[in-house]
């Protein structure tokens, strides 16, 4: 949490104005006391109205000045509260995004989405009571027992015990409940992760009848996070009633004591009132700090988790260097006796891969389920970074290149179409954001979805729903093809992402992609022996490892696993012909 505090330097003058005029709010409330003492003892006392008159105007004269004093306070500890955790926002996402697949794998997209949200929340209220309330109200406190000191001593030493005893209470309970507010912080991403998992997959739930099952998790685990926060409720929750048996004794204590020194004219009826006023304003400020000091242990349990997070170092370094090799004679992808573990994993995802691809050629990555094809096309723009040999892009080591320069270059089409919220034409500029509407339609010409644009209405103004849900899923595929398309990428990876196309839109695409002016170096993964045939090399996968490369001809006599695959998909067609020519 100390490290977050960083941030706030930008709005170091609204953290410093803030208490200041809430200590400047105090000083006048402490006077309160006297001036009704005054009123008591010589107003009403003497039975002088004009003296009355002017400590009631002076009464609200210190009322109008301590609430000006309060809503300034209160302008600027929201303004640095508000501004502090809107930069936490910035830098944990510009954090997160530096952060390689390898670490967002192993932190979790809901917890991610707790730091972001209810932890970031969490510490903008912490910092908000810190800067009104922390000084404000020890200040009364002590303030009132020394003001008690100015009006009798001996009243004054109840204050002294009672002060103390508060403490105690206060920070006791504090110390055993920041431990717990991390364990319910905890519990909280298990139950936004289970509801995060159940809404994307609503629909394979409904189709396996798992409803129930379901419904009974979340509410186990829903559960277990009520139990937690009750508990940590009950401890917090004696605050108040503790704090408020101390000092109503001590109340009752002091008017007692002053009823007797009062008989013996020790001290006046003023002085008694003015005094059990002072203990009702530290009683007052004791239930504000005991507030404070729960919502500081929570907001430093969460600024505590907030900070690991942005202390999560990425795996991958960024190289300075923006230039690019490019050479006839360099290949465009290298793939140097590549293997790749994932953290964590007990086996490598894939071992010792070599493979060549030289500039403008089409290779076709195909295996079966697991096989590692995925794997292989995530070393390219260095998703994740090979754990035993060299990936190369043209003619150099993925990690000796600026990220950014190297994803600029290439262009990747993953397994999952993903559409943003937003027309077509705003989709589209995520490959070119200044790309014209004759590139885009280009893109969209090649990539087969240029009828989606035409029947839509609004052209490329048409809107598009979240996630594309008001499209249909080959019309998703094609029009996420387009958008890195409109880049003109230099290395397209497609990865199985015309799963959803017929046969004859994907060897259309296929087509256009390869009569391309300046044609990409093209990555094609797929479980379809149709969309690779004609590529220049196939790299065949089984278990991670590389089982042949060469073209569709010389596959089909030197490996089993290819032959296998394409018989599978091919043989029962061709019986069926025969059968129908019989």
């Amino acid at each position: 949490m100390k490290k977050l505090l960083i941030y706030l330097k930008t709005y170091r003058k609204e953290a410093c104005l803030a208490p200041i005029f809430k200590m400047l709010e105090a000083v006048f409330e402490l006077f309160v006391p006297l001036v009704i003492k005054g009123i008591i003892d010589y107003g009403i006392a003497a039975e002088d109205r004009a003296y009355c008159l002017r400590m009631g105007l002076l009464l609200l004269l210190l009322a109008v000045i301590g609430l000006a004093m309060a809503t300034t306070a209160q302008w600027f500890s929201a303004r640095a509260a508000a501004g502090f955790a809107a930069k936490i926002k910035q830098v944990l996402m510009e954090h997160i995004q530096k952060l390689s697949y390898t670490e967002l794998d192993t932190i979790g997209t809901s917890t991610l989405i707790t730091r972001m949200t209810s932890d970031v929340n969490q510490v903008q209220t912490g910092t908000n009571l810190v800067l009104r309330l922390f000084m404000r109200s020890p200040f009364i406190v002590f303030g009132s027992m020394i003001m008690a000191f100015t009006i009798d001593f001996k009243a004054a030493m109840i204050f002294v015990i009672t002060i103390p005893l508060l403490s105690v209470v206060v920070f006791g309970i504090m110390l055993s409940s920041i431990p717990l507010y991390k364990k319910v912080q905890s519990q909280l991403d298990r139950v936004l992760g289970i509801t995060r998992e159940n809404l994307t997959g609503v629909r394979v739930i409904r189709a396996f009848n798992k409803e129930g099952e379901e419904i009974s998790h979340f509410k186990t685990e829903n559960e277990q996070f009520t139990r937690l926060q009750t508990f940590v409720g009950k401890i917090s929750a004696l605050m108040n009633p503790l704090t408020f048996v101390i000092v109503n004794s001590a109340i009752l204590v002091l008017v007692w004591t002053g009823a007797w020194r009062v008989e013996g004219g020790i001290l006046t009826q003023g002085a008694v009132v003015a005094l059990v006023n002072y203990m009702s304003q530290i009683l007052v400020e004791l239930i504000k700090l005991a507030d404070l000091i729960i919502n500081i242990t929570k907001a430093v349990a969460c600024g505590n988790r907030i900070q690991k997070v942005l202390d999560v170092k990425p795996s991958m370094e960024n190289e300075s260097d923006k230039e690019i090799a490019e050479k006839a004679t360099v290949p465009a992808v290298d793939f140097d006796h590549v293997s790749l573990t994932y953290a964590g994993a007990g086996a490598p995802s894939l071992t010792d891969i070599d493979l060549h691809v030289k500039t403008g050629q089409t290779v076709g990555i195909i295996g079966g389920t697991g096989s590692g094809k995925t794997s292989v096309v995530n070393l390219i723009p260095r998703f994740y970074d090979a754990t035993e040999g060299t990936v190369r892009v043209f003619g150099k080591s993925v990690k000796d290149q600026d990220i950014e320069s190297l994803r600029s270059q290439i262009a990747v089409v993953p397994q999952k179409a993903v559409l943003f919220a937003g027309t077509i034409r705003e989709n589209m500029k995520w490959g070119k954001e200044d790309a014209t509407d004759e590139e885009i339609m280009e893109a969209l010409t090649i990539a087969q979805a240029a009828e989606v644009v035409q029947k839509k209405e609004g052209g490329l103004d048409a809107f598009v729903e979240q996630g594309g849900k008001n499209l249909s899923g080959g019309q998703r595929q094609r029009l996420t093809i387009a958008r890195a398309l409109v880049r003109k990428p230099r290395i397209l990876i497609l990865d199985d992402s015309a799963s959803a196309l017929d046969f004859a839109t994907d060897a259309a695409l296929r087509k256009a992609i390869r009569e391309m002016k300046n044609a990409p170096t093209v990555f094609i993964v797929s479980q379809r022996t149709s969309s690779i045939r004609f590529a220049d090399q196939i790299l065949v996968l089984d278990d991670g490892k590389s089982v042949g490369v060469g073209t569709h001809d010389e596959l089909l006599t030197t490996c089993s696993v290819y032959k296998e695959i394409y018989d599978s998909q091919y043989k029962k067609t061709d019986s069926k012909k025969s059968g129908k020519e019989a």
